[in-house]
């Protein structure tokens, strides 16, 4: 049973250290940038040429002229314009901006993309440069080549960066800081192509994740935490003043970074148990989830908020690193299936955390006993053969 894996991209974000006056050079770089993208985003609007070729030739030596761009960053405004229409394609195409007649949907199609002042934009070789041992960089900005600018970032991923960079990295500033934002492609394990066994992970509201080897990453203090946040939150938005908006939005962007890091936690200990012990990692497939699940409106509203996917996102991306593989099952009454006896029925769960099997008397805790049935469903899949593997994705480090 042969299965190609092919590289780990992982996103690297490198904060840099500018001196005001550096500082200032790269406000003025960014802002010049997303201007020239801005104005060719109503070129190709007016003109109707939304690919690289046909918009060059109407935005390329303007672009140059009037905000003094070089050759790469030219070229890099209009691409960036490219692409977002390209973007805003797809997304109509898939419905995201409702059905074609409807208000939301002519708001979209009916006028330019524009790009925030201080949007991303992306540099290549020619415009940036590492020094990696002296921890600085020499880059392109509209007052010419700036050189000596610090960058620092933990130990781990900058060895990750030196060694595995790849492409293009992205220069942006948020919330006064600047940042590189670098992709880099890491070599994988070998896979194990001949699993033991499967781990499964039944991911829910009060327990994060639990696993089929007895392990459970509650998520009561966590979830108390999060709803004092909401109210937080709630309270500064009917405030609805600048503070507040600023405020507000300062709190959400540290619960985010707190999700994230214990998402990084909880993934990287579950890859970590099943490499060392042989095994694969089975998880639910759950796309759909939020549509799919009835619940009452407080843990509508936790199903909501915690970033489910991108804990399964975690697992998969650090189980492709480490060669382990990962399938995905159906997740249809894993809740309600007894374990032993695979007997079906909602009265088998009496309680939240209580399952007790009406026909054979097993009893376990309810997490522990849907990660037994995700764990054998797993493994059903793999000797089948429908298997899936950890997806290419792209993940900040």
């Amino acid at each position: 049973m042969g299965v190609r894996f092919g590289g780990v991209k992982l996103v690297v974000r490198v904060k840099l250290l500018p001196t005001p006056l550096q500082a200032a050079a790269l406000e003025a770089t960014l802002t010049a940038c997303n201007e020239a993208a801005t104005w060719a985003a109503q070129v190709a609007f007016e003109q109707n040429a939304r690919r690289p070729l046909e918009l060059r030739k109407h935005a390329y030596l303007p672009i140059r002229e009037r905000w003094g761009l070089g050759a790469q960053a030219a070229q890099h405004a209009i691409k960036k314009t490219c692409d977002a229409y390209t973007t805003l394609k797809a997304n109509l195409w898939a419905g995201r901006y409702g059905r074609p007649g409807s208000k939301r949907y002519a708001r979209a199609v009916g006028k330019p993309v524009a790009f925030r002042p201080q949007a991303a934009q992306p540099y290549d070789d020619r415009m940036l440069s590492w020094q990696h041992e002296q921890h600085t960089v020499s880059i392109w900005t509209t007052t010419g080549r700036m050189k000596n600018l610090a960058f620092t970032g933990q130990a781990g991923q900058l060895t990750v960066l030196a060694r595995h960079r790849q492409g293009e990295s992205d220069l942006v500033c948020q919330d006064g800081t600047w940042y590189l934002i670098a992709t880099c492609e890491i070599p994988e394990a070998a896979p194990n192509a001949h699993p033991t066994a499967f781990l499964g992970v039944d991911l829910g509201i009060v327990n994060i994740a639990a696993t089929s080897d007895g392990e459970k990453h509650s998520g009561r203090r966590l979830n108390r935490k999060r709803e004092q946040d909401r109210k937080l939150r709630r309270t500064l938005q009917q405030k609805n003043t600048k503070s507040a908006k600023r405020r507000a939005k300062k709190y959400a962007g540290r619960e985010a970074r707190r999700n994230k890091d214990i998402n990084h936690t909880i993934s990287k200990r579950i890859v970590a148990e099943a490499e060392r012990t042989g095994r694969g990692i089975a998880l639910e497939d759950l796309t759909g989830i939020r549509e799919r699940a009835r619940l009452r409106k407080p843990q509508r509203t936790t199903l909501h908020s915690w970033p489910f996917a991108q804990l399964a996102a975690f697992i998969a991306y650090k189980a492709k690193k480490a060669g382990v593989p990962v399938v995905y099952v159906d997740p249809a009454y894993t809740s309600q299936e007894c374990s032993q006896c695979h007997h079906i029925a909602r009265g088998n769960r009496p309680s939240q955390a209580r399952f007790a099997c009406r026909v054979c008397g097993f009893v376990e805790h309810a997490d522990y006993n849907s990660s037994h049935n995700i764990a054998h469903r797993g493994w059903m899949a793999w000797v089948c053969g429908v298997q899936s593997t950890a997806p290419e994705l792209s993940l900040m480090a």
